[in-house]
Order: structure tokens, then C-alpha cells, then sequence
């Protein structure tokens, strides 16, 4: 992804903050390739992964096969560890194993950042920007502009000297929609035509554009796909290809890939549809939309003109159920019948209640639609007002209040006129400054006071950069010049309460201390009042969400994604049987997405999944991203590589001086399985240059209710296991083991589903989300058995089950030391019938 997901509200900060990123890196590119060695040993480097020697890395961009060599471009900050002064960094490789960085091929410039794309090799110098003797290289990528709307265009930049040197080419833009969701073009030769054909992301409408053209300046719009699949995140870096099923080019299909933030950890992902492409359109075998739930006993669908039973309150419900968009509102679909629940009734700014009546719970689940803002229901919160107390600091002078202090870049800073959500007042404190930006640093720090309450309550927004990450975005309150206590901000531009029980402290001299030191996104604070209280400040109730009532109090609750299109969810009701229970459908924001959608209540026998579930991904682990595949790969392969990150927490990983790192590439192949074509993936075969020695093996290993560490250990290995479920509830695999850490690679058999835990895998309080178990269904084979090979390096494993058609890739951050294998059951037996684990050396020192 381009651009990190920023909410509505923040939009013109974070223009702000580009063009501010934009005027501060030099615009030369560097001058040397980057020899690594020795350098590539800091901790967590990835031994056989591609990561730049420095800064930031995301997508990557254009890989090609050319004159002996891959070259891989990618999204890359030059001059630091985080997102931004996008530019297109290069890497070249003799095998996808061993990479050389080269010089900055396309830098950023005064009117534009470089973001995602592509690059074919113009043999006939169709777009005369070579010679029929010298044709060029020609970079197809995403302008995006400096200007206040931050347009997305579509430009070329081109090489006469086999991708060493660039240069942009003078015409552009070639392509200009006046969008600024337009973006990462993936261009090939279309044989059927005999011309360029382009597919590029309208990103907020979920939807692939294709274009045609025959000599990469001029673009013809052919069709468009989607909406389709999952769209509760932004569509981004689509790809197209033809594969043959089983391997018969008689019975060719087309592939079409598409990242988005709403995968099957409901994050950064990549979804797939196959289908057929006749050079003009694309159509989906199945586009994962059409979805017929469970039967069951229908509690209200809202499909015939009123609310029946139900009781609405407030302003956002009107008199009758929707019947789609409504006025200002982008295109709702997926909903099902002809009417909906959809409180965007004169905007956002709405607010209100609905309310069913009394319902006896006679199936096991509640199955509905729910879609609109992600604004969960957050129990004890209130209308936001502050407690009675004694104001320490509110911020709404001309200047700092009496005896506060600032240094560093935040030296001068005075409050800011901004009236955010959950503001009291008219001013906050705001690090955010004029012409830095978020790039801005330091501290501002209260006189010393005498604590005489029990609760400090903050009024606070801005940057989520917990304390020891680095790059904190924090305030910190100091007794006797040690940090007490600590809050951040929520990655948000609305302002809620943080509550600090400081009884403990009771008469003690203090100070208040607010830290800025991120540079990157959402690297500032903001800071309304600061009050002592004997009562603890309740949060703002900002919930756009469908709660389950029971007896009045809310045992279970949804909300949406940040999408109008909603979306299947299920609640077990199953302890519920037999008793009475209400729907409340609750819209309390009025801010970006404060609006929910709500439809169909059926009690039913049967969960109905959501998208996440039914749509075909890529990878359901957390750390693959803007997949790409090489163009003109010399073997007919069709090889992708992608970004291992996750959006959630990409500018936070604990590793420098770079950010960023490519998953190892990946060879995919269509196949019949049950009479469905699935894709099938593998690691790259040069994978064998990697190996080292001989492997160690072992067969037929019993374990029951225990881990087996194995005589073997290594922060780089290949591993092979053919595994057969016993009595085991649990079994599988440990690596990075040692000193209380482990990432498991194991199977639940009850869930059958295999799954990747990292909850205790090493460092993994740089981000509340990270610590996690990501899961995805997976049968095992009619003998019980379960086949892995598992990809494990410094910071991540791969794991590729089902012989290839279900792939889990995630970081890890273990201690250096943390090397060890085992296998593992819990809750009975299982056997290893096979084991082979191989050590693969550094792909950085040959």
C-alpha cells in the first residue's frame, strides 16, 4: 500500500506532513551500489528475506527480468525508518536469492512522491523514448502530487542504460482521472491486443480499471471489476495474469490479485479471483459477493418500508428503514433485500437509537448484516464531559499556561485553534507543528504541583507510540524525577479521556511531561485538558455498533469496518437459549464514518462467516502485502514477491537502521482439488542454493501433552514435517524456542484450523495487535495427516500447508538466541512421521 490508512479527519494533515517530508530529502539519487557482509548481522535482519541496508521499505515495485538479472524496485524512504519522501529504491539479483542494492532509481521532486507501479522492457520502443538499436526500460507509476487535493496520476520514467539511471519522462502525467484514489498501475503486453494493457486501483470504489495502449502515453479505458470480495479496506496494487490449470495451457484461466486492509486478520492482505480475461474484461469464476446465508427464523430484514416493532430514538433513523445511499453518501451495496438500516441521515452529524422489542433466543446463532464506521461499543463510557476537579492545564490561552516549558523543535509551540471531536474548548496543545509537521520533536513540561486527588484525567489524541518504542508520542507524569505513569494517543484525530489512579501518590510534588519524539505518521500529540479529580473521567461514547441486550446490559456487540458495504457477522447465542433479549443498533459519533448499516437479523442453526472468510487470499497471516509479479521471467514462472508488513504496525517493528523487509519469493501454479481450481504456491526453487549441509531427520516421534525439543537449532531453516493427529487437541511445531519464547506452528483439531502463535514469540509490546494467533481452515488429509514446510528466519516464518494452497506468513521478533525446534501436543497424543530440517545460510554473504 502507497499510503499508510489515515482517517477522514486527519486528510489534510497528513498533506500537510507530505509536503513537508517532500521539501526536507534532498532530490539525488545516491551514488553507490550497497555492498552488505558483516553489516547485514544487527538483530532480526533477515538472513535470506531482501531488506535495504537503511530506512523504510514497503511495496514492492516493477520487478523484471532483464539482461540476466532481476530487478526488484521498491517503495523507500531515503532518509529515514519511516513512511514517507516515497521514492523507488532497486535491488538486482542473479538467482531471487542473492540481492545487490543499487543506487535510488526514481527519487521523489518538488511536485511529487514516487508511489507503486510497474516496469515493462519496450523491445520495439513503442513509446519512442529509446531507439529501435537501445529500447528502453519505461517505470509506469503513481505521481502523488503535492497540491491540496494530493491527486494520484499516472507517469512514466525511463532507462536507456538497462535500469541503472532514470529519467521522467516530460509529458507527464499520462494518465489523470482528477482522483486522489488512482493509483498503482500494474502494466503488461496483452498478446490478444497487441498492446500495453494497464490495471490500476480506483482504490475508495473497489474497483480495477484496465486501459489499453500501444505506446504507453496515450490510455484507452477498456472495463472495470468490482466491487467484489472484500472491500472493507481500500483496493491497492492489483496484478493479472494467466495460469494453466494442472499444467495444460489447453485450460488457461486469469488471475487477479488485489491487496487490501481488510484481510482475513482483518488487516493487511491480499485477496485473488480467478476467472477469464478475453483481452477487454475481466470476469470472476466466483467474485465472493453473492452469498446466500443460513435459514433460520427472520427477527426483522427491514424490507417492508417501516421498522415494525422497533423503537427509534434521536435524529439518525428517521421514520423508515433506507432503501441504499443516501444523499452525500458514497455507494452502499452488499446489503441484502430491498431495505436497510443506515443512519447516515443528513451525514455523519446523526445520532440516535434503535431498539427492538423483547425476543425469546430459540437457535444457537444470531446471524446479521453490519457495516459503516468502526466505532466500537466501549463498556463504562459517557458523553465525554469532564469530571469535577481542579484544572491543571486546558490549554486555551494565547500562550502556554503560566510555568510550562518546551524544548527542542517544540521550543515556542503555543495552543492551537482547532475545535477537534471531544474537545472542551477551542484550543489544544498540538506538537503538530507549521512547516515540520509530524517531523517535529521534544518536550513541554508543566510546573511542579502537589498532588491532591486521586485521578489525573487527560484529555488526549494524536500518535499511538507507546513508552520504550523509540519514537514515543507520549505524557508522562514524574514524581521525584521518575516516570510514574504513561498514555498515548490512539493513532486518532478525536480527543478522549485517559485516567490515571494516582492516590498512591498523595501529596507528593509532581510534574506532567509531554514526549514527541516520532517523526513518522501520526507522530504528534494532542492535548486538551489536564484535570486532578476525585472521579475518574469516563471516555466519549462514540459507538456506531450492534449490541445484544440482555436483562439491559450488553453482552455482545459488532461494529463496522469503515465500509458501505455490510457485512455478515454471527454472535453464538448458544448460553443464551431460552432467554429474552433485545437488538439495540446504536449511532453515537459524528464524526468520519460516525453512521452505521444494519440488516436481516435471522436466528439461525448455523454461523453465517463474514467476506473475510469467504474470499480467496493470498496469505492469511498477518505480513503479506502489495503482492507483484516479475514480468518477462526468463523460465515462464509466474513468480510473485510482497511486502512482509503490516500496515497496523509497519513504522513500529523494533529493527534499524531499516524498516522493512520482502517475503521470499513465491512460484504460483492453478490446480483441481475437490473439483475446485485453487491456487497453489511454493517457495522459488534457487531456495536449494541456500542450503547448507546436510539435513537432520527424524521419523516416527511420539509426544503426549508436552513439547519435544529437537537435536537440532538455527534462526534460518527450511523444515519439512509430515505430522499425523492422535488424540492431541493441539499439535505442531515450535521454533525460535528458548528462554520462555516460542512462535507455534500447529493445528487445532476441534477448530480445524491451522494456526500461527506469536503471543509469546519475543519482542511484541511495540504494538497492542501484534501479540496474536492468526488462524485459517485447513483439513487435514484423509489420514489424519497434516504436511508443512516452514520457511523460518530471524524475524519470520512462512509456513505453506495443504500442499501449497493455504500459505501463513508472519514476523516474529525473538531473542538472538532463541533458536531452538520442537514438536509438540496438548490435550493428547500426536507422532511426527517425518522430519527433515535444513539450515540455510546467509543469502548477504554468498
Amino acid at each position: 500500500m502507497p499510503v499508510p490508512p489515515v482517517p477522514v479527519p486527519r486528510a489534510r494533515r497528513l498533506l500537510a506532513a507530505l509536503a513537508a517530508a517532500l521539501t526536507a530529502l534532498p532530490l539525488t539519487p545516491a551514488s553507490a551500489a550497497t555492498h552488505h557482509g558483516a553489516a547485514y548481522q544487527e538483530p532480526y535482519r533477515p538472513q535470506f528475506h531482501f531488506s535495504p541496508a537503511r530506512n523504510w521499505m514497503n511495496d514492492p515495485n516493477g520487478p523484471i527480468y532483464h539482461h540476466g538479472a532481476y530487478h526488484l524496485f521498491f517503495q523507500y524512504n531515503p532518509a529515514g525508518t519511516t513512511w514517507g519522501n516515497m521514492s523507488w529504491g532497486h535491488a538486482t539479483s542473479p538467482d531471487l536469492v542473492h540481492w545487490t542494492e543499487q543506487p535510488l532509481a526514481i527519487p521523489q521532486d518538488d511536485s511529487a512522491m514516487i508511489f507503486s507501479g510497474a516496469v515493462v522492457d519496450d523491445r520495439t520502443d513503442s513509446s519512442g523514448l529509446g531507439t529501435t538499436d537501445n529500447p528502453p526500460l519505461v517505470a509506469v507509476y503513481t505521481s502523488a502530487a503535492r497540491t491540496p487535493d494530493g491527486r494520484q496520476t499516472q507517469s512514466l520514467a525511463y532507462s536507456l542504460d538497462g535500469g541503472t539511471s532514470w529519467t521522467k519522462y516530460r509529458g507527464n502525467p499520462v494518465l489523470d482521472i482528477g482522483s486522489s484514489d488512482f493509483r498503482d498501475p500494474k502494466v503488461f503486453w496483452n498478446d490478444r491486443t497487441g498492446s500495453w494493457l494497464m490495471a490500476v486501483a480506483l482504490s475508495d470504489r473497489h474497483q480495477i480499471r484496465f486501459y489499453s495502449s500501444h505506446d504507453l502515453k496515450s490510455w484507452t479505458g477498456l472495463s472495470e471489476f468490482g466491487p467484489a470480495g472484500a472491500t472493507s479496506g481500500v483496493w491497492e496494487c492489483p496484478d493479472l495474469f494467466p495460469l494453466a490449470v494442472d499444467g495444460d495451457p489447453a485450460r488457461t484461466k486469469w488471475v487477479l490479485t488485489v491487496s487490501t486492509n481488510g484481510g482475513p486478520q482483518h488487516s493487511t492482505a491480499v485477496q485473488y479471483f480467478i476467472g477469464d480475461f478475453d483481452g477487454t474484461s475481466f470476469v470472476a469464476d466466483d467474485p465472493a459477493g453473492s452469498y446466500t446465508p443460513p435459514a433460520g427464523t427472520l427477527v426483522n430484514g427491514f424490507d417492508d418500508g417501516t421498522y415494525g416493532s422497533w423503537t427509534a430514538t434521536g435524529t439518525a433513523f428517521g421514520t423508515a428503514p433506507a432503501t441504499g445511499i443516501l444523499p452525500g453518501q458514497q455507494p452502499v451495496s452488499g446489503f441484502t433485500g430491498p431495505g436497510l438500516v443506515n443512519t447516515f441521515l443528513g451525514g455523519d452529524a446523526a445520532t440516535g437509537d434503535l431498539l427492538s422489542p423483547p425476543f425469546t433466543v430459540t437457535r444457537r446463532y444470531l446471524d446479521f448484516q453490519v457495516g459503516g464506521g468502526n466505532h466500537p461499543y466501549v463498556p463504562g463510557s459517557g458523553d465525554g464531559s469532564a469530571p469535577p476537579g481542579a484544572a491543571l492545564a486546558d490549554f486555551q490561552g494565547a500562550a502556554l499556561p503560566p510555568g510550562w516549558t518546551a524544548t527542542g523543535d517544540l521550543a515556542g509551540i503555543t495552543p492551537t485553534k482547532e475545535h477537534l471531536d471531544g474537545s472542551l474548548g477551542d484550543s489544544v496543545l498540538d506538537t503538530f507543528t507549521p512547516g515540520a509537521g509530524d517531523a517535529a520533536t521534544g518536550t513541554v513540561t508543566s510546573p511542579e504541583f502537589t498532588i491532591d486527588h486521586r485521578y489525573l484525567n487527560l484529555l488526549i489524541g494524536g500518535g499511538n507510540h507507546p513508552a520504550g518504542t523509540g519514537g514515543e508520542t507520549i505524557v508522562n507524569l514524574v514524581v521525584d524525577g521518575r516516570v510514574v505513569r504513561t498514555a498515548t494517543g490512539r493513532d486518532s484525530g478525536e480527543l478522549d479521556w485517559s485516567s490515571w489512579d494516582i492516590g498512591e501518590f498523595a501529596g507528593r510534588r509532581a510534574t506532567v511531561r509531554i514526549v514527541d519524539n516520532a517523526t513518522g505518521g501520526w507522530g504528534h500529540l494532542m492535548v486538551g485538558d489536564l484535570r486532578l479529580s476525585d472521579r475518574q473521567a469516563r471516555p466519549k461514547d462514540r459507538q456506531t455498533a450492534v449490541n445484544l441486550l440482555l436483562d439491559g446490559q450488553v453482552v455482545r456487540s459488532a461494529t463496522g469496518s469503515d465500509s458501505e458495504t455490510p457485512d455478515w457477522t454471527s454472535w453464538d447465542l448458544g448460553d443464551l437459549i431460552g432467554r429474552q433479549v433485545q437488538v439495540r443498533v446504536a449511532d453515537h459519533a459524528t464524526g468520519g464514518w460516525g453512521h452505521v448499516l444494519a440488516d436481516q437479523f435471522t436466528l439461525a442453526d448455523a454461523p453465517a462467516p463474514g467476506m473475510a472468510q469467504r474470499a480467496h487470499w493470498l496469505d492469511h497471516g498477518a505480513d503479506f502485502y502489495a503482492a507483484t509479479s516479475v514480468n518477462d521471467e526468463p523460465h515462464g514462472r509466474r513468480v510473485v514477491i510482497g511486502w512482509m508488513n503490516n500496515w497496523a504496525y509497519a513504522d513500529r517493528i523494533p529493527t534499524s537502521p531499516w524498516r522493512g523487509a520482502d517475503t521470499f519469493p513465491r512460484e504460483l501454479a492453478l490446480s483441481t482439488v475437490d473439483g475446485r481450481t485453487v491456487l497453489v504456491q511454493r517457495p522459488v526453487g534457487e531456495l536449494e542454493e541456500l542450503r547448507e549441509g546436510r539435513p537432520w531427520r527424524g521419523s516416527d516421534l511420539p509426544v503426549r501433552d508436552t513439547r519435544l525439543p529437537l537435536p537440532v537449532s538455527g534462526a534460518a531453516l527450511e523444515i519439512n514435517a509430515r505430522l499425523r493427529a492422535g488424540t492431541a487437541r493441539e499439535f505442531g511445531l515450535a521454533v525460535h524456542a528458548g528462554g520462555g519464547h516460542r512462535t507455534r506452528i500447529g493445528y487445532d483439531t476441534a477448530a480445524g484450523e491451522l494456526y500461527v502463535d506469536r503471543t509469546a514469540s519475543g519482542t511484541t509490546a511495540f504494538h497492542e495487535s501484534f501479540a496474536a494467533v492468526h488462524r485459517a481452515k485447513l483439513h487435514l488429509d484423509p489420514n489424519g495427516r497434516l504436511t508443512l514446510r516452514v520457511l523460518v528466519d530471524a524475524s519470520s516464518v512462512e509456513v505453506y500447508a495443504g500442499d501449497g494452497t493455504l500459505v501463513l506468513t508472519d514476523q516474529v521478533f525473538p531473542d538472538p538466541s532463541d533458536t531452538g525446534v520442537a514438536f509438540y501436543a496438548d490435550g493428547g497424543a500426536a507422532r511426527a512421521e517425518s522430519l527433515a530440517v535444513r539450515h540455510l545460510r546467509s543469502s548477504w554473504r554468498g
